[in-house]
């Protein structure tokens, strides 16, 4: 059996696991056509990586991340590598663009590396970002209606997303809760998730700025694949050899605080 067609199996359990919350040994070696046997390695694998978790009976289930903390303390969590990410990131930002900036700690920072910026449009849907753009002279700010996310200062929702339909952008800028090869991006707050694929769903170039801590992750609620990143800028400490693959896949990697290219 290929490397490719195994990888794709693993991605596929994983896939299954969130859409059912769970599942079963049993369920999943009749699903794929394979022993139950080949489905345990596939199991042991995946729980080696981080991305599941085995129960008694042959029952799997999502290894999720720890809860994050409220955005502001955030702020404080791996801020070095948050700074160099963001100033990579607000380097591809040229003036007189229009750029959405998403919610979370790192995008805070990119919008704080945008003050000489000129005759830039800035869309976005967090409250602190707006907060951190609203001195600069050269930065027009437009913010998104929705309902307020309270721990991380993001307007999320229906209307965020009608709203969001209305307007063009050169690129997308967004952090996101977690990254696996197999599980795609992630997230683990579900009315956020809507929101999130709207997003990405406008941006013909999406930025993805992640710290490694970022990384061998799956939050409960799939948002979308690594391939649809255009670029991924990131910190000397992420895997190496995850990078390697995202490039394989197409995936402009940037690692922040060296010269541009492969970790």
């Amino acid at each position: 059996m290929s490397a490719t067609f195994r990888e794709a199996r693993l991605r596929e359990i994983l896939e299954t696991t969130v859409d059912n919350g769970q599942a079963t040994v049993a369920a999943l070696s009749r699903h794929f056509g394979v022993s139950e046997a080949t489905i345990r390695r596939d199991l042991r694998e995946l729980a080696a990586r981080g991305l599941l978790r085995r129960a008694h009976g042959g029952t799997v289930t999502l290894a999720h991340p720890a809860p994050e903390p409220p955005v502001i303390q955030r702020a404080l969590q791996q801020q070095d590598c948050k700074e160099q990410i963001a100033r990579a990131a607000a380097a591809l930002v040229r003036d007189g663009e229009s750029v959405f900036i998403g919610s979370g700690s790192t995008a805070a920072c990119v919008a704080r590396c945008l003050a000489d910026r000129k005759d830039l449009t800035v869309v976005t849907n967090a409250l602190n970002v707006a907060m951190e753009l609203a001195a600069f002279p050269g930065v027009t700010v437009v913010v998104t209606g929705g309902m307020l996310r309270a721990s991380e200062l993001s307007l999320v929702g229906h209307i965020t997303e009608q709203a969001l339909r209305e307007v063009r952008v050169d690129k997308v800028i967004i952090g996101m809760r977690a990254i696996s090869l197999e599980a795609g991006m992630t997230n683990d707050y579900l009315p956020e998730v809507m929101t999130d694929r709207t997003i990405i769903g406008m941006a013909p170039e999406l930025i993805v700025v992640a710290d490694h801590t970022k990384f061998g992750k799956a939050a409960s609620a799939y948002v979308a694949p690594v391939e649809r990143i255009t670029v991924l800028i990131t910190d000397a400490q992420t895997d190496p050899q995850v990078l390697a693959r995202l490039e394989a896949l197409g995936v402009r990697v940037i690692v922040a605080g060296r010269e541009e290219g492969t970790a």
